[in-house]
């Protein structure tokens, strides 16, 4: 079985791990700022007395920090995995040109 260092890097695996990084940042940033979006929005209420209004949580504030955190997430991750996939795929570079 290869070791992973030694593995020959493949092309395919940059947008998937990109992907994959980008779901579970966009989830976790969405579940963060509906959960401090939904005790803000109660708080509010409490303090102007009036009913809280739970939706305006999620479309408001939870939805646009997931949408702009997933982009940023996304641009950093495929950023990182090409550099990553160059940086592995240079020594193989180098060994056949000697």
């Amino acid at each position: 079985m290869a070791d992973i260092v030694t593995a020959k890097p493949q092309w395919i695996g940059i947008p998937v791990r990109a992907l994959a990084m980008t779901f579970l940042f966009t989830v976790l940033t969405f579940a963060i700022a509906l959960l401090l979006g939904i005790l803000g929005t109660v708080v509010y209420s409490q303090v102007k007395q009036v009913s809280p209004d739970l939706p305006f949580a999620y479309r408001h504030i939870a939805f646009p920090a997931a949408i702009a955190a997933g982009s940023v997430v996304l641009i950093l991750s495929l950023t990182m995995e090409i550099k990553n996939y160059r940086q592995r795929k240079a020594p193989e570079n180098i060994e056949r040109a000697s």
